[in-house]
């Protein structure tokens, strides 16, 4: 801690001991954690508060956006417009025409200066990135080229590590009149859909055809221009260009464009994401998940900018022209419940150019898509911890090594035999030497213990090993979560006058859509079913169905969805048939 506290006081020499002390508590528990890039870079994150506050890439210290937020200075900074962010979170470097130019200038900068990145109108930074040329060669350029490498952004791999929350709101630091200008011209634009440009000051031309796109898979990812995929920087172009067009010829204000943008994905996602099957569709569902994805490049939906100002008002709208029908089946929990897709409104819609036909037929043909369930493949994963290096490393695995069980089972009976450790006189026992009786015994045991069974000795090795576990959807990349899969739950609760209600959770892990299993349990067993959110989190939620309907349940995912039933939990509560009498 005295070291780490020494470096960062090197690294970052404005700050002062107060702030240092605060920055690396002497008592608060602070961990220390390594993790791997996409390209299989090592980096250490130093955790405080269950936030990472540092991350170290070859011995160089960087702060996190947590820490940037509660000293926003700790850097120098420089300001983008907002709709970049999330190209910098996906993983692309920030071009120099991407930067504005404050009437005040810019922070004197070296090449190979780390340096802040914040959203003009707010001090909080959302990324962190080293200037790939001083603020001399920057202008000298015309503000054209690459002018940070990115390593961290608010919403990568490394800020889900903390707390996930958002940016604080920091004022910025106006200097002169001409600034505060500047920020009342930000403010108008801001109800205008996001676009390419903003002035006509080409120093501040955005151009994101410039930007290097990559997905991002973890922290500390550099991404070069050459790597860009040719076929997607020209759709990036398209899009970008289709923008800069569209706003030229725009003469409405920021307020008539954003109603026309959610007029045009209301009546875009109506058309060709929801389905009857998805009916009733809760509001919010429908928003996030059918309308959000119907904007164009760069634009961003924001009913505040609206003059409906609330979502449900933009409904309440619709319903008047008797286009769809909202009812409030849960309190406080608004859902679509009828939609009127002969509607001459609905039925004069034409998708817009830019979003193919080809998916919209897809689209059209969904519901036949989404009845063909494929159980994903589940594969019990170990990793490496701290305790057992002794055990792996003379195999060639590290701490977060990831192996299989088979793979556990052979690196163990390789060691034993390598070590002669198998007992002469009877080959079931192996004996314990000090690297297993460490790495495998409690302290209770290590007097005790000399020897042990086969058995025993893989099945300590696996409980002492972190678990793991791959899910593998048809047709896509397996993802490697951490822990053990958590099963479905099934569960009876009794609610007044003495009815019960099925409670099923953790659909979502297994690629099941907790609507879509809603919609087909309700025209099964001809009872009300639900989606609510599950107590204590934020966007998980469950299916809740009137009456004990485990019997259903358990037809539906053991026998329509072949789930293994070990992935199944309380299917023992299903209601037992009475006897005749």
């Amino acid at each position: 801690r005295r070291k780490l506290r020494a470096d960062v006081a090197a690294a970052f020499p404005h700050l002062s001991s107060e702030q240092l002390t605060e920055f690396i508590p002497n008592k608060e528990e602070l961990n220390v954690i390594k993790i791997y890039s996409h390209k299989g870079e090592a980096v250490t994150v130093y955790m405080n508060s269950k936030n990472p506050i540092l991350f170290e890439i070859d011995k160089a210290l960087y702060p996190t956006v947590y820490t940037l937020w509660v000293y926003p200075d700790l850097l120098p900074a420089f300001s983008t417009w907002p709709p970049v962010l999330q190209k910098l979170a996906g993983g692309a470097d920030l071009m120099l025409p991407g930067v504005v130019v404050p009437s005040s200038g810019f922070p004197q900068v070296e090449r190979g200066t780390l340096c802040a990145v914040t959203l003009l109108g707010n001090r909080a930074p959302v990324a962190v990135g080293v200037a790939t040329m001083s603020t001399a060669e920057m202008l000298a350029a015309g503000m054209k080229g690459k002018g940070f490498a990115v390593l961290h952004t608010y919403m990568d791999h490394l800020w889900e590590y903390g707390d996930k929350s958002s940016p604080p709101t920091l004022a910025p630091l106006v200097t002169d009149s001409a600034e505060k200008e500047s920020d009342e011209d930000e403010e108008e634009m801001e109800g205008k859909d996001p676009v390419i440009s903003f002035s006509t000051d080409p120093l501040q031309h955005v151009d994101v055809g410039d930007l290097s796109l990559k997905e991002q898979d973890g922290c500390a990812v550099l991404v070069g221009k050459e790597e860009l995929d040719e076929n997607s920087a020209g759709e990036a172009a398209e899009g970008a260009n289709t923008g800069v067009q569209q706003e030229a010829e725009d003469s409405r204000t920021p307020q008539e464009q954003m109603d026309a943008l959610f007029n045009q994905c209301f009546f875009h996602a109506l058309k060709c994401k929801v389905k009857k099957s998805d009916l009733p569709l809760l509001t919010s569902t429908f928003l996030r998940s059918h309308m959000f994805s119907c904007c164009f490049f760069l634009q961003q939906l924001d009913i505040k900018k609206s003059s409906y100002k609330k979502f449900s008002k933009f409904l309440q709208c619709m319903q008047q022209q008797k286009i769809l029908q909202v009812k409030e089946l849960n309190k406080g929990v608004e859902s679509i419940v009828e939609v009127d897709w002969k509607h001459p409104e609905i039925k004069a819609f034409a998708v817009p150019e830019g979003f193919s036909s080809a998916s919209a037929a897809q689209d059209s043909k969904s519901e036949d898509r989404e009845q063909v369930y494929r159980a994903p493949e589940i594969i019990p994963l170990y990793g490496v911890s701290a305790k057992m290096i002794p055990l792996f490393q003379e195999s060639g695995h590290k701490k977060g090594s990831i192996l299989s069980s088979s793979e556990v089972r052979n690196i163990i009976i390789n060691y034993v035999k390598t070590n002669e450790l198998v007992d002469e006189t009877n080959k079931n026992f192996v004996k314990v030497n000090a690297i297993l009786c460490d790495c495998l015994l409690d302290k209770s045991e290590q007097d005790e213990i000399s020897h042990l069974k086969w058995d025993d000795l893989l099945s300590r090795c696996l409980e002492r090993l972190q678990p793991l576990h791959q899910v593998t959807f048809f047709g896509q990349e397996p993802i490697v979560r951490k822990g053990n899969i958590e099963p479905i739950d099934i569960t009876i609760a009794q609610r007044s006058s003495n009815k019960k209600v099925t409670i099923v959770k953790n659909l979502e892990l297994y690629g099941l859509d907790p609507q879509y299993v809603a919609n087909v349990l309700q025209q099964k067993v001809q009872a009300s079913a639900s989606i609510t959110p599950v107590p204590g989190t934020k966007d998980r939620v469950q299916v809740q169905i009137q009456g004990n309907q485990i019997q259903h349940l358990a037809k539906m995912l053991l026998e329509e969805y072949q789930l293994p039933r070990k992935y199944i939990q309380g299917l023992e509560k299903a209601p037992k048939l009475g006897r005749k009498k």
